[in-house]
């Protein structure tokens, strides 16, 4: 880097004597251990089609140097700029670049490619955002996230606390990690100081100027996973000669090998993309439609799925016109909206991985704890975009929060969840401010859900089920017990229905992907530790989610296992053992009984050097009228003996959350 700080970097190279272009993903994480099996599938299939396949740690994470920067901070993208001139001026690059990225490394490339470096022509960005307010793990609709805030802060503190390797940094190892704990604060604290869209997400969001992004951009995103609509604003905004968006029925992990299918070869479709804008070969891409999306037909609820039925459309441009606005008018009497706290045990995870308790199951207990209204389904309706819905709402209270989900509901009253919106009252008039209701009074909000592609079967119903709570997914708002009262009269569903006709645009079956291809596997193996340490009972694993309820107090708890856990054996000898365990729990009147805490224990352990460091963290958040509440410790030990140990123990006033 500029500075002269090191970062550690993987390369895959072709056998070929002439320059060639180079594909980056960059992000913080570590190369040599947790994202070594993915890079491995990934990197060197580039290689042998004629690229320079690089992976880079961010300053502060792996092998690299320095010490961890803020997670939204300018640092990390300023050195992916310092990386990608780095790149084009290697005598193996022909000094054209390109960047992929899923997840945060999404993120991170698409914050990249709005700096606009010049070598950069091309990125692919799976599951990434534009918005990091409202469309990442911090907020929904003005509310803050309970679940997934917590969640990912706690993740972020405990895997910015591991060691690096000394067979890979040499006996500097030691030294380099102690810098990096001096450094750690949990990010929590930042993120919960800003709970509207103020300037702190903004300058994190590309969603403020799409003009600035001057790379062609393939958006890949998927239907169960929350950043999809990051992929329908990309294609509305970027020039349609440098954008192409694919969502399909997945959820959060690549489509070459998520569930539920069916899987497509997401490296070809991206060879397509970097052929065509690094190497200037017309390979069809840019003739494929701006946008293309699969339907899924009408299914039962479950919690996982292996491939869901359905057809792909694909629109010429976005907004479509093949999508047209049917507006759906609420029936019958006012009703109060009074949802016990508890309400959202069955939403489900919030970012998805295809595990077999990650979507939401029958949605006919959370129905039965919302008003519902439905609307028989004569012809099959097929729904591409963002329902939004507009509702006429009273509310006793200053603070609430309003819920909403579109469900698909079969003749035999199952309900299936197809999307999911919500509002806290004090954002209804935009994200940047915070403004209290006037108790009694009655007005209309409106907000959006996010976007569906779903196929309502004939026979079937429509519903929409409006909540006043939705924990652990949304953290409650102080007076949420009171409820709001609901008149159906003026108050309206607004579904985008895709018109079912072929003719229009691109026929289903024009729109093909080829067969998921990659490299070997690396060969990581699972088990136990050689020495059997392991903090999981394989034998007997934890559910992935197991729902508690106390009767006599009234308690519900929601006990994760996100199955990041386990031990794998790495080729070159490292063994890394994780065990993570979150717990959500809340009475079901009270909205300040909420309570969320996330354990991680890592173990990084070389038998052949002697090298065994453990790094244990507590995450806790809890809340009172006016502040959250929140602690965090950090213990790290070498060989048995601690060598850093920390608590935060912190006040965050409610501004809005």
């Amino acid at each position: 880097m500029p500075d002269g700080t090191l970062l550690y970097a993987r390369v895959w190279r072709p056998l070929t004597p002439e320059p060639v272009p180079a594909i980056l993903e960059y992000l913080p994480g570590g190369l040599t251990d947790s994202t070594a099996a993915r890079d491995g599938r990934r990197h060197p299939w580039y290689a042998s089609h004629g690229y320079a396949a690089v992976r880079v740690d961010a300053r502060g994470h792996g092998a690299s140097e320095g010490v961890p920067g803020e997670p939204y901070g300018t640092a990390e993208p300023a050195d992916g700029v310092g990386v990608i001139d780095w790149l084009a001026a290697q005598p193996w690059c022909d000094g054209r670049v390109g960047m992929i990225g899923s997840a945060g490394g999404g993120f991170g490339s698409l914050r990249i490619a709005a700096l606009a470096p010049g070598p950069l022509k091309a990125v692919v960005t799976v599951c990434g955002t534009d918005d990091r307010y409202d469309n990442d793990v911090h907020h929904l609709g003005g509310s803050v996230l309970a679940v997934d805030t917590h969640a990912c802060a706690a993740a972020t503190l405990a895997l910015a606390c591991r060691p690096p390797d000394p067979l890979h940094v040499g006996e500097a190892w030691r030294d380099m990690w102690l810098r990096r704990l001096e450094t750690v604060e949990p990010p929590l604290h930042t993120w919960l100081a800003h709970q509207t869209r103020d300037a702190y997400w903004r300058r994190n969001s590309v969603r403020e100027d799409y003009g600035a992004i001057d790379a062609a951009v393939l958006a890949v995103g998927a239907w169960h996973d929350p950043y999809r609509d990051t992929v329908l604003r990309l294609v509305e905004h970027l020039p349609a000669d440098r954008v192409r968006g694919i969502i399909g029925p997945w959820t959060h992990p690549h489509p070459d090998h998520g569930l539920p299918g069916p899987v497509t070869g997401l490296l070809r479709e991206t060879l397509r993309w970097w052929d065509q804008h690094l190497k200037g070969i017309d390979t069809g891409v840019m003739r494929e439609p701006l946008l293309r999306a699969h339907i899924s037909d009408s299914h039962p609820p479950t919690a996982a799925y292996g491939t869901l039925p359905g057809r792909w459309a694909g629109e010429p441009v976005w907004p479509s016109p093949h999508v047209t606005t049917v507006s759906y008018g609420l029936q019958g009497p006012a009703a109060l909206v009074r949802s016990p706290q508890h309400t959202g045990v069955d939403a489900g995870r919030f970012v998805p991985l295809g595990q077999d308790a990650d979507l939401p199951p029958d949605q006919r207990e959370e129905d039965a704890r919302s008003a519902c209204f439905d609307f028989a389904v004569g012809a099959e309706t097929w729904v591409l975009g963002r329902p939004r819905v507009r509702l006429r709402v009273t509310s006793e209270v200053s603070r609430g929060q309003v819920v909403a989900r579109l469900c698909d509901v079969a003749p035999d009253g199952s309900s299936t969840l197809v999307t999911r919106g919500a509002l806290n009252l004090s954002a209804r008039l935009g994200p940047d401010r915070a403004v209290p209701w006037e108790p009694g009074a009655t007005q209309e909000v409106a907000f959006e859900l996010n976007g569906a592609g779903h196929a309502f079967r004939p026979g079937h119903r429509i519903r929409l089920a409006v909540s006043s709570a939705y924990w652990p997914w949304i953290w409650p708002q102080p007076e949420s017990q009171a409820g709001f009262s609901l008149d159906p009269a003026g108050s309206f569903l607004e579904l985008p229905v895709r018109a079912r006709d072929a003719s229009l645009g691109h026929a289903p079956s024009d729109i093909a992907f080829e067969e998921p291809e990659q490299s070997v596997s690396l060969g990581v193996a699972r088990g136990v530790a050689a020495d059997g340490w392991s903090p999981v009972t394989l034998d007997e694993p934890r559910p992935a989610r197991l729902v508690v309820r106390d009767v006599a107090k009234g308690e519900w708890r929601l006990e994760i296992d996100p199955r990041y856990g386990g031990t794998r054996v790495y080729p070159d000898g490292l063994e890394c053992t994780e065990d993570v365990r979150e717990s959500y729990t809340i009475d079901e009147q009270d909205p300040l009984s909420a309570r969320a805490r996330s354990d991680w224990s890592i173990r990084l352990h070389r038998p052949e050097l002697a090298w065994d460091t453990t790094v244990r963290t507590r995450s806790e958040i809890s809340c009172d009228g006016s502040d959250f509440h929140t602690s965090n410790e950090v213990i790290c030990a070498e060989g048995g003996e601690v060598v850093f140990h920390r608590t935060w123990e912190k006040r965050i006033p409610r501004t809005a959350g």
